[in-house]
């Protein structure tokens, strides 16, 4: 299958474009810049110069393409309306070009605000549409379009030292800080799965996920935040502190809506349908190897 991919070099996109191609797949990458084209090529995909505002070049690498994968996303949570919405001009931009075609077509959300305070599962829907981030509303829109719309939730991922989604922005403020806080009691819980797992999850979505379909890249259920600080604690050498919910905004700053969240997923549900089984190395594992986080 010909797959256009956004996000192509980045961090889970890298290790999907590989996957992909190991599996008799042919990628088409967006890039944007010279050090991406230059991983695409080296991954043995192609090259598809453009961008997210770039909405032409969007229609034209969908329309081109026998599936698409959208995993880019700008991570800047100063600006995270202004990003969500650039995200949703450029679903709609692919999807529009999809419609009517069966194409598989799929977009990545998150676990985080399915249902807070709940295991999450993949028949659950997020409750209203007051996030700036609505990637899963738009995409999924297009199942009834004639598209083979579906969504990837991610939780925490990890597997390259330095990133592991929030938990690399939660290690940045407490190298500021020279502290290391979780709210309350710290019981709020984060699930999280190795990119290599992840990456394996969209190739068989691609290959076998059905229009509408919902899926969970969760290999771990929920960490404790009490042993996500101790690890970065230890990484810092510096101390691990609570903060009260309502003091969470003056430490965590933009990350302050997933402060004390606990937001712990299933994947059970999507370990049935497509027959995946994440096999990689824990969070807490991997993480707290030395020179993951780097002070």
């Amino acid at each position: 299958m010909r797959v256009f991919m956004t996000g192509a070099a980045g961090f889970i996109g890298t290790a999907t474009t590989r996957e992909l191609i190991a599996n008799g797949h042919q990628v088409v990458g967006l890039a944007r810049s010279d050090a991406n084209v230059a991983a695409l090529k080296a991954d043995g995909a192609e090259v598809h110069l453009g961008s997210l505002e770039d909405l032409d070049s969007l229609r034209k690498g969908a329309r081109e393409s026998d599936g698409t994968i959208h995993l880019a996303f700008i991570h800047d949570f100063t600006k995270f309306a202004e990003n969500g919405q650039i995200d949703k001009r450029a679903i709609g931009a692919m999807g529009d070009v999809l419609a009517g075609t069966n194409k598989p077509f799929i977009v990545t959300s998150g676990t985080a605000f399915v249902a807070p305070g709940k295991l999450s599962t993949e028949d659950m829907r997020p409750a209203g549409d007051h996030l700036p981030r609505v990637s899963e509303q738009v995409g999924l829109g297009y199942a009834s379009r004639g598209v083979r719309a579906m969504a990837i939730r991610l939780p925490q991922v990890h597997g390259d030292p330095g990133k592991a989604g929030l938990i690399s922005y939660l290690f940045e403020i407490a190298r500021q800080t020279r502290e290391v806080a979780y709210v309350g009691d710290g019981g709020a819980r984060w699930p999280a799965a190795h990119r290599l797992d992840v990456a394996r999850l969209y190739r068989l979505a691609l290959e076998k996920g059905v229009a509408d379909g919902v899926y969970h890249a969760v290999a771990e259920e929920g960490v404790p935040m009490t042993q996500i600080c101790e690890v970065l604690g230890r990484a810092l050498n510096a101390p691990v502190i609570s903060v009260k919910q309502e003091d969470a905004g003056k430490y965590y700053g933009p990350l302050a809506m997933f402060a004390g969240l606990d937001i712990p997923a299933s994947s059970a549900l999507t370990q049935k349908w497509l027959g995946w089984k994440p096999t990689q190395i824990g969070l807490i594992a991997d993480i707290g190897q030395p020179n993951y986080f780097k002070a």
